[in-house]
């Protein structure tokens, strides 16, 4: 899966937001236990889904967007395919 696409010159840096979310108890402490740099790959993957399914914008549009913000805060293609990859 590529999250960047060729034609990326710059980066935009976007204000954050921290927000409350109810989870699954054991996914709570898991992601709590886990290292600061995955907790940050997550956020990205979790700021992707919350532009596409908050966001009316066209989809090419929400995923270009997410991935600057995915690559600003550190995010690369190894990185995604290992977090998609972990059960």
């Amino acid at each position: 899966m590529v999250i960047a696409s060729p034609k990326i010159r710059y980066v935009r840096s976007y204000s954050m937001e921290t927000i409350t979310i109810q989870v699954e108890s054991h996914l709570a402490e898991a992601y709590q236990q886990i290292d600061p740099q995955k907790q940050r790959q997550i956020q990205a993957l979790l700021n992707i889904f919350l532009a596409k399914a908050i966001n009316p914008k066209p989809l090419l549009e929400v995923m270009e967007t997410a991935s600057q913000q995915a690559i600003a805060q550190g995010m690369t293609p190894e990185i995604l395919e290992t977090i998609l990859a972990d059960e």
